[in-house]
């Protein structure tokens, strides 16, 4: 059951106004459904307006944040909570060990890491949590054009293509990770016997 989620966002709002929009609509749909935000702990870009949107619902927020990592004027300071921690890979553990399910937004490089650590850790089984993508205006679909490519080209097995849900909004995406059943993997080695 899912009671906290990790969102993963973009530190800048993007070019298109409806990521801004969107954002906003995931936040007030995490607090309307009585969920906690974990996430970066900033209070700019895409993160801090859904950071922002489930504070002025009246919902949790746990930021993690890396000390010294970042200036001091990126850090919101309005949280429910905020972690400090030394590193970055401290930062992703233990974003992950308050979760219950991941959610992307559009983001750059660093939300592209996070999301794909996550479902390489839900690949080899080392957690079972549901995977979502927000995709806004179809941000994320030549991601996923991009898996079909590799499942094609067999570096991904079609199975493992059901580690990540995609929603186009933010109510329909919290529904699929909530009714999320991870399925049954066999090897994903081909070369090794089943």
């Amino acid at each position: 059951m899912v009671k906290r989620i990790c969102v993963f966002a973009g530190s800048n709002l993007g070019a298109h106004p409806k990521y801004k929009v969107q954002a906003q609509q995931l936040g007030e749909e995490i607090a309307k459904n009585g969920l906690e935000l974990v996430y970066g702990g900033s209070r700019v870009g895409l993160m801090g307006e859904v950071a922002n949107t489930v504070l002025a619902h009246g919902g949790t927020v746990i930021g993690v944040m890396p000390t010294g990592l970042f200036r001091g004027e990126l850090v919101h300071t309005g949280l429910s909570r905020l972690i400090e921690v030394k590193d970055m890979h401290e930062r992703k553990a233990t974003m992950g060990d308050l979760s219950d399910a991941y959610i992307a937004l559009p983001g750059g490089y660093g939300t592209f890491e996070e999301l794909f650590e996550v479902v390489s850790w839900a690949q080899l089984g080392i957690h079972q949590k549901p995977i979502g993508l927000l995709n806004i205006e179809g941000y994320y679909t030549p991601l996923l054009n991009l898996i079909d490519h590799a499942v094609q080209q067999g570096f991904v097995q079609e199975k493992h293509k059901e580690l990540l849900v995609s929603a186009e909004d933010a109510r329909t995406l919290i529904r699929l990770l909530d009714e999320y059943q991870r399925p049954e993997f066999g090897n994903k080695w081909t070369q090794l016997a089943e």
